[in-house]
């Protein structure tokens, strides 16, 4: 893999990893080192909001690259549940994901892919994987972003992307495709086929992660890597601005939390540690696991930490409504009043340069034995 340009050097946040895992690791292979995460000084008599150049829903800084890909797609595969005018996956499969897949949703996918870039100074993934890596599964693709960055950047590589909704570009490399699949149910490639499998953000859709990484490590060629980017989406804050009677706490936070028992599944893989249990009980070995805290916003000192931040704050102003609405209707009740009100004062939120909020994104990396005998169960 191509040498990247590092984050400023400082000691990565800690995470709990269990004996199988460790969080860095010294030697050939190095991983973005995050910067202090401390808020830079506020200028004098400076407002509350910020407003560079951040818009409320509807507004983005990309253009049309999300045109949902129609051709040869049977009528009922597009026959998408809407709620309150968002369109949300066909219920002709098992998962209930939250997320709309319409194209203001898809926006903030690519900007969600930006930040994460930014976050790991100019890297897509940090799986140590060979040059000549051959044929890739990227799983809930989204809009294709990844795996279309990928496959520029490994043109003699066959990169499968998958997802629930046929939403990725028409016009994609040559070495990139497309399928409809549900990652939830048994996979039907045979063993021992990709060199690299990838999933990123997949919290909210995943209600047994064991058997999601058993599929992965059956899938894998003895050798090979598989690569989990999660993250925790409950904001925290290590100075005490994210208040207790805030929006964030009132509504965003306390919707990811209460939703995740309705629907079991989690929106806190990194509390809960899923992805490095599920790795260990697959079988892959040299586990490794970085967690990171990314901003909300662009308050911190460090810049590269301040525009990663920015692009978070971006994409969540862009669709904070296509982030809570499901969420919203199954833990308060369809149409349950005072949505709008707690929307406004989350956006407002989002836009206080005092309140220094984070989330934390954690990668996580493992080898299949060279050795392995994959089972074709």
């Amino acid at each position: 893999m191509a040498d990247q340009p590092s984050i400023s050097a400082a000691a990565a946040s800690p995470s709990a990893a269990s004996p199988g895992a460790h969080e860095s690791s010294p030697g050939a292979h190095e991983v973005p080192q995050q910067g202090e995460l401390v808020a830079a000084p506020l200028p004098e008599g400076a407002e509350d909001e910020d407003d560079e150049g951040l818009g409320s829903d509807s507004d983005s800084a990309l253009g049309d690259d999300a045109a949902s890909s129609t051709n040869s797609i049977t009528a009922s595969i597009l026959e998408y549940r809407t709620i309150q005018g968002r369109t949300y996956h066909s219920e002709k499969h098992n998962s209930s994901y939250f997320t709309p897949n319409d194209e203001q949703q898809l926006q903030s996918v690519d900007i969600t892919h930006h930040y994460l870039s930014v976050l790991l100074g100019g890297k897509n993934f940090l799986t140590p994987i060979s040059d000549n890596v051959e044929k890739v599964l990227d799983i809930g693709t989204g809009s294709g972003i990844w795996a279309i960055d990928f496959a520029d950047q490994y043109p003699n590589a066959e990169i499968i992307g998958t997802d629930l909704s046929p939403t990725q570009p028409l016009w994609v490399p040559p070495n990139v495709k497309f399928e409809l699949d549900d990652c939830t149910r048994p996979w039907t490639w045979a063993p021992d086929t990709f060199d690299f499998v990838h999933g990123r953000y997949l919290f909210g859709a995943i209600a047994d992660w064991d058997e999601l990484f058993r599929q992965a490590y059956r899938v894998v060629k003895p050798g090979g890597y598989a690569e989990s980017c999660e993250a925790d989406v409950v904001m925290l804050s290590d100075d005490g601005t994210v208040a207790p009677d805030s929006a964030i706490e009132l509504f965003w936070n306390m919707l990811y939390r209460e939703a995740g028992k309705k629907l079991g599944v989690t929106f806190q893989p990194i509390e809960d540690n899923v992805q490095v249990t599920a790795f260990e009980k697959a079988g892959f070995e040299d586990i490794q696991s970085h967690t990171y805290k990314f901003p909300v916003g662009g308050w911190p000192q460090d810049k590269t930490l301040q525009e990663c931040g920015q692009y978070v704050q971006l994409t969540m102003l862009n669709d904070v409504e296509g982030y809570t609405l499901f969420l919203w209707n199954t833990v308060m009740g369809e149409n349950a009043p005072g949505y709008q009100e707690f929307l406004a004062y989350m956006r407002k939120d989002l836009k206080n340069r005092r309140i220094h909020s984070y989330m934390k994104v954690r990668y996580v990396f493992g080898r299949k034995p060279k050795t392995s005998t994959t089972s074709t169960a």
